[in-house]
């Protein structure tokens, strides 16, 4: 790099990097902990739930109460005039309804996974219902599933059921008349290779599987339909995709095995239909329905690579991100009159297709047609829209949240629709024109939590697809009685720390998307608000300079022909507590600012390994990769900071930046950093954590090191399972430690030789965040799929 950097008009000095020679005396890493393992693991975990001296202590849920989370599918079991609405959710569980919404049950709490691709009932059985773990929209969040559940009893019990190495299920189809007889559609690994993908078919109710159709290791069964009136054919859909650290998962160069599937023999054997369809190197995600009316009739919904219009002047996708390159031709329904002999595009190509899925294609693909009517079909993408000229023209309908993953039509009143999207589960009964949401069911997939001092104090976090939200954790009646409530808005975008101004509370410092950070002044906005005569909260920032009233970008300006800045999906931000007005940002480079924002110095060199190989730099397709992901500076010591990456590598500085000491190889293991904790208790330790899930991976990575990062000790210890999100220390006792990993929550009391669970009541779901309330001594989790919840840290014991 250049030995000067200009930022913000100021030259500094670029900080030396000492590379460190360490001798590490190593902690065997485990052996691949793969989705078995995780299984297994998980059943550990429960044994530790009912054991630990802990297990009296309740954690007590925050809500929100007014927000749900990502729903994938929508299965129905009737008996005669009284219904049950299963609803599985993305990392929320199953939640099942006997009273047509009005109340809401979860009933998957205790498995390895709350993340689910799909449910199914079996027709001739209402009793039986399969579920298929493992979201398959590849959202960067998405959590890996570990296979295939039965339940004989309409969702009392479960038993899994194999196919644990496919991760990813998108769709299970039941037979008609023979609750034995099953097929799964897995589409497999988001982020590796593997062989557990395409169709499988079970005949003996999920004792033993076949693989009876199947690409490549990079190839899966993305969607599957079974024609009504013949149970031995069936349509399969399948994508060859790998989702990249540095990119979605879209076609890529000799991609040529998506496409479609008929068999006529329950499987055996299985023929390519796809004259009329794009060429295959085109072909992205595709989704596939019949017409119950007239068998004879499909229609095909496909994400079409083939280059569209150029690109317009300042265009950008959804994150803000300008668009270079041609638009895609993207959304696209084609139609078949003969099963699938031959096809014909009947969309138009019009700006609606076009931006139908956003520049992001691949989390949708899902097509439905109105049992009744062949010519009235349903696309689902940012929108839920509806046909009733067999595609040519569609309409949007309105009245539920956006980005659209399951629909599902009742076969004798089709005007009665269930909708599966980013906002939970919507039910309409007169065709689209209004709709019911379940706000009970399904829980805020929440990426983070910060409390900040005021009395009672916020919690703050960010929610996936609603942005950034805050609640009080009110102890008024009771620290056993801390109330859910309704969250309201907060700065900050949908992937957002927020960092609180250690000076005024009202100050927050947040970020949008990939680095666009700002500075809200809570008290300045809410003013602003009240003398427009509008309620709500404070939010995140556009460009640079102020933006709404009190809301200020602060992203840091490069000059021209400097270094690109690459910031992850949850950049970090940091508020020194040495220093008022001094915070720290990270991108590729760590950035520290003395005046909150308004001027930047750039104090590091790349602390990450900078390979182009593995960045598609100034693509379209790019996802920000190479850059910190975890920065934290020391509450003991002004300006020493250390910083993690994505990539693996992690650095220290004990001078405020003017010298990187590279510690990376003092770690056993190249993995995402997900927390860097300098300790509260002692100026040279500092806990780390690692997370293995974007390499399909479930080890526990924990360390300590207590010399500033010459040598580390793993802390793994009996914790069964990662990935491990979070540590943190205890304020009173520098020897209890806590942990979130990917299904719980954890403590030691004795410095990590051994770990606990933490509380009771906690469903299994990813543990994302956790904070302690030193004042309150209140510790609250944020976890991805079920809300916020409190836990009374004056109830652990420290003697065990």
């Amino acid at each position: 790099m250049s030995s000067r950097v200009v930022t913000l008009g100021r030259l500094v000095a670029a900080p030396a990097l000492a590379v460190a020679l360490i001798a590490f005396p190593r902690a065997q890493a485990p052996s691949r902990a793969d989705a078995d393992y995780l299984r297994k693991a998980y059943g550990t975990y429960r044994s530790m739930v009912q054991s630990s001296p802990h297990r009296q202590i309740p954690w007590q849920y925050l809500g929100p109460t007014n927000i749900s989370g990502r729903a994938t599918d929508v299965a129905i079991a009737d008996r005669g005039p009284a219904r049950r609405i299963y609803v599985a959710y993305a990392t929320s569980g199953v939640w099942k309804t006997d009273d047509l919404g009005a109340t809401w049950q979860s009933i998957f709490d205790d498995q390895p996974t709350s993340s689910i691709g799909d449910v199914a009932v079996a027709p001739s059985n209402p009793d039986v219902v399969w579920v298929g773990t493992g979201e398959a929209n590849l959202f960067r969040a998405s959590m890996p599933g570990v296979g295939v559940y039965k339940s004989s009893d309409g969702g009392r019990t479960f038993t899994h059921s194999g196919l644990a190495d496919t991760h990813t299920i998108p769709r299970i189809l039941v037979h008609p008349t023979n609750p034995d007889i099953v097929y799964v559609a897995a589409s497999g690994h988001a982020w590796t290779e593997n062989e557990m993908r395409g169709v499988f078919k079970t005949t003996d109710g999920g004792r033993t599987w076949a693989k009876v159709l199947y690409s490549s290791p990079s190839t899966g069964a993305i969607d599957l339909v079974m024609d009504p009136s013949d149970a031995n054919t069936l349509y399969a859909a399948t994508w060859q995709r790998t989702r990249r650290k540095w990119s979605d998962p879209r076609v890529e160069p000799g991609s040529t095995e998506s496409g479609l599937w008929k068999t006529t023999d329950g499987g055996k054997t299985w023929n390519p239909i796809n004259e009329g369809l794009p060429a295959a190197q085109f072909r992205g995600r595709l989704g596939i329905d019949v017409a119950r009316s007239n068998p004879s009739v499909l229609y095909a919904f496909l994400d079409n690579y083939e280059p569209g219009r150029p690109a317009r002047e300042g265009e950008r996708d959804a994150y803000g991100r300008p668009i270079s390159e041609a638009r895609i031709k993207a959304a696209e329904i084609y139609r078949t009159d003969d099963k699938g002999k031959s096809w014909r595009k009947v969309s138009d190509t019009s700006e609606f297709m076009t931006n139908h899925s956003g520049t992001y294609g691949w989390v949708f693909g899902q097509i439905r047609v109105d049992p009744t009517d062949e010519n009235t079909i349903y696309s689902l993408g940012l929108g839920l829209n509806v046909s009733r000229d067999g595609g040519k023209t569609f309409t949007e309908l309105r009245g539920m949240h956006g980005d659209h993953h399951g629909l599902w039509i009742d076969p004798q009143k089709p005007a009665t629709l269930y909708n599966a999207n980013d906002g939970g589960f919507y039910s309409s009964e007169d065709g689209g024109k209004t709709w019911k949401f379940a706000v009970s069911a399904g829980g805020a997939q929440f990426y983070n939590v910060t409390l900040d001092p005021s009395t009672p104090a916020w919690a703050y976090g960010s929610i996936q697809d609603h942005g950034s939200r805050r609640a009080r954790v009110d102890l008024s009646n009771g620290r056993d009685k801390i109330p859910p409530q309704e969250w309201s808005s907060a700065p900050g975008g949908e992937g957002s720390f927020q960092a609180i101004d250690p000076a005024n509370a009202d100050v927050v410092f947040s970020h949008g998307f990939y680095g666009n950070f700002t500075r809200t002044n809570q008290a300045e906005t809410a003013a602003a608000r009240g003398r427009r005569g509008e309620g709500g909260g404070g939010g995140g920032g556009g460009g640079r300079g102020r933006g709404r009233a009190g809301v200020t970008s602060i992203r840091p300006q490069i000059v021209e022909g400097g270094p690109e800045l690459r910031a992850q999906w949850m950049a970090p931000i940091v508020a020194s507590v040495h220093e008022p007005g001094v915070i720290y940002a990270g991108y590729q480079f760590v950035y520290r600012s003395d005046n909150r924002g308004d001027g930047w110095e750039r104090i590091s060199p790349d602390l990450t390994s900078n390979d182009e190989a593995q960045m598609l730099l100034r693509s379209s397709n790019a996802i920000p990769y190479q850059t910190i992901t975890a920065l934290a500076e020391s509450p003991r010591k002004k300006g020493l900071l250390y910083a993690g990456t994505d990539d693996g590598k992690l650095h220290v500085t004990a001078d405020g930046g003017a010298t990187w000491t590279d510690l990376t190889n003092a770690i056993p293991t190249r993995k995402w950093y997900s927390r860097v904790v300098p300790s509260r208790h002692a100026d040279d330790t500092v806990y780390i954590t690692q997370r293995g899930r974007e390499d399909d991976e479930f080890g526990v990575y924990i360390y300590k090191s207590t010399d500033r990062g010459k040598t580390f000790t793993s802390l793994a210890a009996n914790v069964p399972a990662g990935s491990v999100n979070v540590i943190a220390e205890d304020p009173r006792n520098a020897n209890t430690l806590y942990a979130g990993t990917d299904f719980g929550a954890f403590v030691s009391t004795n410095g990590g030789r051994q770990w606990h669970a933490l509380g009771s009541g906690l469903p299994s779901v990813q543990v994302s965040d956790l904070s302690y309330q030193a004042r309150d001594n209140v510790i609250v989790i944020s976890t991805y799929g079920r809300g916020m919840y409190a836990l009374d840290a004056l109830r652990i014991r420290t003697d065990r």
